[in-house]
C-alpha cells in the first residue's frame, strides 16, 4: 500500500459520498435489516444501518464499489453509529467489535479488488467514527446544565473498543467525523491512541467537525479556529468540516482552516441544504460547481461528500478535482494559540 501523505502532497484525494443515501434506494424493510440471525431480536431494527454490514454485506460492499468505481480513493466504513452508546438504542452493545470488524472487513475487501484494475490508483479505506448520540460537554437536561447523560471515560471505552474492531479489520485511516463536541472528538482521539498502542498498529487519522448553522460554530459553541486549536496538538493526517452546510455556505470555514492548518485540509459536504421533506436537491454538477471555490481557493487536500450525495456527485466532483492542485501544506508556525474565547470571565 502506498503512503497516502505521499499521495496527498501529489494530488487532490477524493473521498465517498453518503452510505445512508445509497442504502434508502434498497427500500430495506424490518425483516431485511433483521435477516435470519436477528429475525426474533426483541426491539425495532429498522433504521440501523450499521447492522446491514452482518444482515446485508453484499448491498453494503455494492454500494462501496459504486463509490470507487465513481472516482473516489477513500472509501468510509458502515461504521458511523457502531459504538456501545449508539447500538444502545437497539440493545445491541454487545455486537459492536464485530459490526466494526466486518464493515472494515467488507469495505477492504472490495478496496483490494477494485484497486488491482488501478495499481496506479490505490484506493484506501477509512473506518467511520461517528460523535455518537450523546455530548459530555452540554446537558441534556435544561433544568439541570450540570448533568452529563454520559462520562468522558465512559465514551473513551466506547470509541476504544470501536477502533479495535476497525484497526482489526484491516482499515488504513481513522476518520473521527460530524464532530459537534470537540470534547467527543478527544474521548475518539485518546481511544485511537490506546487502541493502536495496544494494537501495536499506527494509522493515518483525520478529524471533520460540522458547523451547525449560520452562526459558524459547532453545536457545542465553538468557532472553526477554536475547534482547530483545540485538536492541533493532536498528529493528524487532516482536519476538516462534513455534513450539516452546503458546500457553498462551508467555504468561509473552510478558508479559516486553509490559512492556519499546518496539516491536510479536507470537506465533505452535503447536497445542498434539505428541503421540507429533509431531502437534498443539489445535483452533481451544481455541487461539484460549488466546490470550484474551494480548488480555485487552494483550500483542500481531500474532498468528498456528505448527506444526499450518490456515485454521481463523486464521479463529478473527481473530474473536478482532477483539474486543480492540491492545497500546499504551510510551514509549522511555533506561535501560541487558545481556543477559549478572550472576552469570557474565566471565574464563570
Amino acid at each position: 500500500m502506498e503512503n497516502i501523505e505521499k499521495i496527498l502532497e501529489e494530488r487532490i484525494l477524493i473521498l465517498d459520498g453518503a452510505m445512508g443515501t445509497m442504502l434508502q434506494r434498497y427500500q430495506f424493510g424490518e425483516a431485511d435489516f433483521r435477516g435470519l440471525r436477528f429475525k426474533d431480536w426483541p426491539q425495532p431494527l429498522q433504521g440501523n444501518n450499521d447492522l446491514l454490514s452482518l444482515t446485508q454485506p453484499e448491498a453494503i460492499a455494492e454500494v462501496h464499489r459504486k463509490y470507487l468505481l465513481a472516482g473516489a480513493d477513500i472509501i468510509e466504513t458502515n461504521t458511523f453509529s457502531s459504538t456501545s452508546v449508539a447500538m444502545a438504542d437497539y440493545g445491541m452493545e454487545d455486537l459492536v467489535y464485530e459490526l466494526n470488524l466486518e464493515s472494515a472487513r467488507i469495505a477492504v475487501e472490495v478496496a483490494a479488488e477494485v484497486s488491482k484494475d488501478t495499481p496506479d490508483k490505490p484506493r484506501f479505506v477509512a473506518g467511520s467514527i461517528g460523535p455518537t448520540n450523546k455530548t459530555t460537554s452540554l446537558s441534556p437536561d435544561v433544568n439541570n446544565p450540570g448533568f452529563r447523560a454520559i462520562t468522558f471515560e465512559a465514551l473513551r471505552q466506547a470509541y476504544r473498543e470501536q477502533v479495535e474492531g476497525l484497526l482489526d479489520g484491516g482499515v488504513h485511516l481513522l476518520l473521527v467525523e460530524t464532530v459537534f463536541d470537540t470534547l467527543n472528538a478527544k474521548a475518539a482521539l485518546m481511544a485511537i491512541g490506546d487502541a493502536q498502542e495496544q494494537r501495536q498498529r499506527q494509522v493515518p487519522v483525520m478529524v471533520s467537525g460540522t458547523i451547525t448553522d449560520a452562526s459558524g460554530r459547532t453545536l457545542s459553541g465553538q468557532t472553526a479556529e477554536a475547534f482547530l486549536i483545540s485538536i492541533s496538538h493532536m498528529p493528524l493526517l487532516t482536519v476538516g468540516f462534513n455534513c450539516a452546510l452546503g458546500a457553498s455556505q462551508l467555504t468561509p470555514y473552510l478558508q479559516i482552516l486553509a490559512d492556519r492548518c499546518n496539516v491536510g485540509v479536507s470537506a465533505h459536504p452535503n447536497a445542498g441544504l434539505p428541503n421540507a421533506f429533509g431531502e437534498y436537491d443539489q445535483g452533481p454538477s451544481q455541487m461539484a460547481g460549488q466546490i470550484r471555490e474551494y480548488l480555485e481557493k487552494g483550500l483542500i487536500n481531500i474532498i468528498g461528500g456528505c448527506c444526499g450525495t450518490t456515485p454521481d456527485h463523486i464521479e463529478a466532483i473527481t473530474a473536478l478535482a482532477a483539474e486543480f492542485n492540491p492545497r500546499v501544506l504551510p510551514e509549522a508556525q511555533k506561535q501560541a494559540s487558545t481556543s477559549a474565547n478572550p472576552n469570557s470571565n474565566p471565574s464563570l
